[in-house]
């Protein structure tokens, strides 16, 4: 016999060892989940007197029939028909060179700036999420796209990675967001009203990351040098050549925050029109159309493991009680909520330095949603400070996924350089946090004017 609060705690030390093993988190979750089930299960039924070897039985049958019906649940559930759809959309984005046409329009209407190059990665960057809702994409393509310019133009490699793997942590806010569909599922919200609640905080960030190399270049003019003014014809060709991503960002969120399409039906309106203009393009050859369709499946089928494995581990933890006696723990503090909050988001800013985002999301729901709520926090609001937490994780160390991300494309760039980058940038991050507390309603205006509540 072992008490239910020991089972939690050795539940969730046993995931992070696994996790730090390099187990898939999705694999991970679901193991734990179903071997705490049984566990959890067969204690009880032994401690209302029922024999060992029928309560281990009971345990097992209740684990696989758990098993099962979240499983099916989840590959079943008709709002992540979202998740194949944005990512299709986001692939074809890339294959189709509109990322290099955003990168192009921002560069030759900021670059001439001091710090523009920087600036415009930034812009380009919030302008793709709006089409791929990736961070991992944002950085890669934009990468690719921005660092060679700056390289150039003779940037400081802190600025020019920094703002590549700062801008790419706009994917996980700006809709559509694959951070805020998972937590949407998780806790039982609105997908719609989530982007909706993501499009101010998303604005908002944005230009605090151009403030942030504003600052950086008025400290050190040397670190973001002037580019190439251009003249008023070209700067509006470049317009003209991004014309069908605005159009395509339009028609797909703007149709959504109107009424006229639910999420689902956005996305797959919005996967439409992409593929439509590749099409135009002719940028969708055998080859491409391959590496589109397997990139789109590989996500995914990534991402709904992910679901599925929180989908059982969570069961588990409410069967262990854990959150309710941390819930307990927590409000009996003499902090007052928002010394309870920033508790909350100081325990995440510590996870994010060990955990990949989407691995922290899924592990930390179970355990703060119940606290969330007990609190009677806003959870649409709360869950925009998650997935800006979680942003901070990916771009700090030792573990910044975005980072990683940027150094395989800038190899010869030294890691410690990257990370010097990303500091202004994390400092912008905690002050939209900042703000969000002090005034909830840029996250929560939207949400409320377009649906109400």
């Amino acid at each position: 016999m072992i008490s239910l609060t020991l089972l939690g705690i050795l539940g969730l030390l046993s995931l992070f060892v696994l996790l730090a093993l390099r187990m898939p988190v999705g694999l991970s979750m679901l193991g734990v989940g179903f071997i705490g089930t049984i566990i959890a299960n067969a204690n009880k039924f032994m401690a209302v007197g029922m024999a060992e070897d029928q309560a281990w039985a009971r345990g097992l049958k209740i684990a696989y029939s758990n098993l099962a019906g979240e499983t099916f649940e989840a590959a079943s559930n008709y709002n992540l028909l979202v998740i194949p759809m944005f990512v299709l959309m986001g692939n074809l984005a890339g294959v189709s060179g509109m990322s290099n046409d955003l990168f192009s329009a921002a560069y030759r209407w900021m670059g001439h700036l001091r710090g523009g190059l920087a600036s415009a990665t930034i812009a380009a960057c919030a302008g793709f999420a709006a089409l791929s809702g990736s961070s991992l994409a944002s950085a890669v393509t934009m990468g690719r796209v921005a660092l060679p310019e700056m390289k150039k133009y003779k940037y400081a490699d802190s600025l020019a990675t920094g703002s590549v793997a700062a801008g790419g942590t706009l994917g996980f806010l700006i809709p559509p967001s694959g951070g805020m569909i998972i937590y949407a599922v998780l806790t039982e919200q609105s997908i719609g009203r989530l982007f909706m609640a993501g499009v101010f905080p998303g604005i908002i960030l944005t230009l605090l990351f151009i403030g942030a190399i504003y600052f950086t270049v008025i400290r050190n003019p040397e670190a973001g040098p002037r580019g190439t003014r251009f003249g008023r014809s070209e700067r509006l060709s470049s317009l003209v050549r991004a014309l069908p991503i605005l159009a395509v960002v339009l028609a797909t969120i703007g149709g959504m925050y109107t009424g006229f399409f639910t999420p689902v039906e956005a996305s797959s309106v919005g996967a439409f029109l992409t593929f439509v203009v590749a099409l135009a393009r002719r940028s969708l050859d055998w080859q491409a159309s391959k590496q589109v369709i397997l990139e789109t499946m590989n996500a995914t089928a990534t991402v709904f493991m992910i679901i599925i494995g929180a989908f059982v581990f969570i069961p588990f933890m409410s069967l262990t009680e854990l959150p309710a006696q941390l819930v307990v723990i927590l409000t009996s503090l003499p902090i007052g909520e928002i010394g309870i909050l920033l508790i909350v988001v100081l325990i995440y800013m510590f996870l994010g330095m060990f955990l990949e985002a989407m691995a922290m999301l899924v592990l930390t729901i179970p355990v703060v949603i119940p606290i969330a709520v007990a609190l009677e926090w806003d959870l649409i609001w709360f869950g925009i400070i998650v997935v800006i937490v979680l942003e901070m994780g990916m771009i700090s160390p030792p573990v910044g996924i975005n980072v990683f991300i940027v150094k395989s494309i800038a190899q010869d760039v030294p890691m410690a350089t990257i990370f010097r980058g990303i500091w202004p940038f994390w400092f912008a991050m905690a002050a939209m946090i900042g703000l969000l507390i002090l005034f909830p309603q840029i996250a929560l205006f939207l949400p409320q004017a377009v649906v109400g509540g």
